[in-house]
This record gives structure tokens, C-alpha cells and sequence, in this order.
């Protein structure tokens, strides 16, 4: 099935020719469908996402760059740049592709309507470049963008900020596109109140994004022996700048899904995703519960933040046999779980 972007880009298609990068693309079946549709399109992706990485490679024997830099021998005739949910990493998305640019480079940008691609007009002005739109279907937008080139556009650095909770002082540090940018938010603010039966072993802080909670148990008990996790290369790297400036050990990997470690987790905390995209997605948290059951050890603990309207105590209670509330504030709900010693 095809996200709508990938949809519209497909009705674009005449627009692209020669060496296409695409650029943050969807994960769906866009790279099968392009082979078959346009085989003469010699085709790269550049992806901070480890998911699409994955499917990227499963569809085509085309490259596909995970992280931030692009080869520097790389230059392309047309790029598509699927436009970012947070439009503080579009700048530092545009500056990533410079390098693959000439001064015949065509720049396209695609986005879902609900994703804030109508503003872009304004947005390329505010970076001194021009949008010009091209297409409207599908509940998205098609632009060209004029200008990249020539501009001054630098990617982004971290942006370092501190945090006090429970007396535990942070430094953290975060890049554009990694979940709660800048701050902390109130769902993990409320599960880092909840986190008192995690004091040793080894723990799993899924979906790390800037690393928040993996650094706030390893400072307060330095026996954890800590893995981060994230599908986000910018939450991976943003994960570990933060355990470098506090001096922590523990180890940030890319991963689509719980790191299989063949049920070695005595803990995993998380305050989870639960879109595909703009959509909420029940099957994402519905997996990610059944993985967590099956690497957590005998008596291991899952312990979670979610939205209270989301429908996870059926889901855990299912998986689990049981599931205990531990805080609710904010329109977030804390839950706790714990893998039977069968």
C-alpha cells in the first residue's frame, strides 16, 4: 500500500528522469512501484529513518544512505524531498542536499496537507528561496523549490538544554525531528515519577528520542547497564551526545522495533510512538507490546506513558495477564507490567 505522498509523486512521475534521490521517503512499497514504473530512473534514498532504510533495501538494489551525509561524489539530476513533520528539520534536510546539487538540479517537495506543507510558501521565503506549486491531489501538495543552490542553509546542531527532576540535574542535547525537540514533555515528565523499581539490571529505554529517560536512571543508579534505542538516526545521535555530556555510560542504536536480545531485558521503559506517519496506528503499539513481552526476562518489568485515551490496557492485559496504573496526570497515564516468571 502506498502513503498518499508516495501516490502523488507517482502521478508526478514525468517530472523526474536521470539520477533521482529521494529524500525522508515513506515506508511503503514506493521504491518496488518506481522500479517498475520507471525503470530508467537510476534511484538513491537518504533516510534518517531505520525502518524505511530496511524497506528501501528489501525493493531495490539502489542505495540508500542511513544518517546524515550523502556521498561526496554524489550529484543527481532531481531530488524529492517527502516534506518532515516538524518543520524545524526541513532547513537542515535542504542543507543535507546540497552536495548532491548542481546548477541543473531540479528540487521537488511533496507533503500530506495536514502536515504543514501549506505554509512552505512562506517558509522558502523566510530561508531566501521560492516554492512553486505544481500539483494538489491526494491531500497533498507538489512543489518545486528554486534557489537551494545558491543559498547558505547550514544542517542543524544540537541544541543543549538542562533539566532538575527528583534532584537528578541533566544536560540534554537534541536535534530538529527528534520527538519533544527543546524540551521535556509532560507525558515523560510524569513517567520519570514512576520509575522508582528501576535500580539495577539491564534496561531497554525505547523509542529514546533525546535520550530523557535512559539518562535520568542511569545518573540516578550507575549499576544499569543501559541500551537506547530508536528508528530515528537523530534521536540515536541525539541520545548519546546526551549521555556523553553527562558522563554516562550505555550504548544509542538504530533499530525498527525492540533490539532482539533474546530475552536479556530485566526492564524496558518507554514512552512510545503510536502514528505511522499523521495516522494512529494500534498495530505499532500492539507489536511493540508482544516484543517486549518476549525480551523481557522471566519477572521483567514493561513500564510505559501513553495518552490516557488510547486503548493499551486491553491490549497489555491480553499480553501480559495484568497491567497496574501507577500515575495519571495531563491527559497521560502511567502503566506498569510484569512478565510472569513461566
Amino acid at each position: 500500500m502506498l502513503d498518499n505522498t508516495s501516490q502523488l509523486l507517482l502521478r508526478n512521475i514525468d517530472f523526474l528522469s536521470g539520477k533521482v534521490l529521494l529524500v525522508e521517503p515513506m515506508a511503503d512499497r514506493l521504491a518496488a512501484e518506481l522500479k517498475q514504473k520507471a525503470p530508467e530512473l537510476e534511484l538513491f534514498c537518504l533516510t534518517s529513518n531505520f525502518a524505511v532504510a530496511n524497506n528501501w533495501q528489501q525493493q531495490s538494489k539502489s542505495p540508500c544512505y542511513l544518517g546524515d551525509a550523502l556521498p561526496a561524489d554524489l550529484t543527481v539530476d532531481k531530488v524529492v524531498l517527502f516534506y518532515p513533520k516538524s518543520k524545524d528539520q526541513l532547513q537542515s534536510s535542504l542543507a543535507q542536499i546540497k552536495t548532491a546539487l548542481n546548477d541543473k538540479t531540479e528540487v521537488y517537495l511533496v507533503g500530506d496537507n495536514k502536515g504543514g506543507i501549506k505554509s512552505l510558501g512562506n517558509q522558502a521565503e523566510k530561508l531566501g528561496l521560492k516554492a512553486f506549486k505544481h500539483d494538489n491531489a491526494k491531500h497533498c501538495l507538489w512543489f518545486e523549490l528554486d534557489g537551494l543552490l545558491q543559498s547558505e542553509l547550514k544542517t542543524s546542531e544540537f541544541h543543549e538544554f538542562s533539566i532538575e527532576k527528583a534532584g537528578i540535574s541533566l544536560k540534554l542535547c537534541s536535534l530538529p525531528g527528534v520527538f519533544n525537540h527543546g524540551k521535556l514533555d509532560l507525558g515523560t515528565n510524569l513517567l520519570l515519577e514512576h520509575l522508582g523499581h528501576i535500580q539495577q539490571g539491564k534496561v531497554l529505554d525505547f523509542a529514546c528520542g533525546a535520550g530523557f529517560i535512559g539518562a535520568f536512571l542511569v545518573k540516578r543508579h550507575p549499576e544499569i547497564k543501559l541500551t537506547a534505542s530508536d528508528i530515528s538516526t537523530f534521536a540515536v545521535s541525539s541520545t548519546a551526545a546526551t549521555l556523553k555530556a553527562n558522563k554516562l555510560p550505555g550504548e544509542a542504536i538504530a533499530a525498527d522495533g525492540i533490539p532482539s536480545r533474546s530475552a536479556a531485558y530485566d526492564h524496558i521503559v518507554s514512552n512510545p510512538p503510536f502514528h505511522t506517519g499523521l495516522k494512529t496506528d494500534y498495530h505499532i503499539s500492539e507489536q511493540f507490546f508482544r516484543d517486549a513481552f518476549n525480551e523481557l526476562k522471566p519477572g521483567g518489568t514493561l513500564t510505559l506513558v501513553a495518552n490516557v485515551h488510547l486503548p493499551y490496557v486491553a491490549q497489555l492485559t491480553e499480553i501480559f495477564g495484568q497491567v497496574k496504573e501507577l500515575g495519571r496526570r495531563d491527559g497521560f497515564v502511567v502503566y506498569y507490567c510484569k512478565r510472569d516468571r513461566k
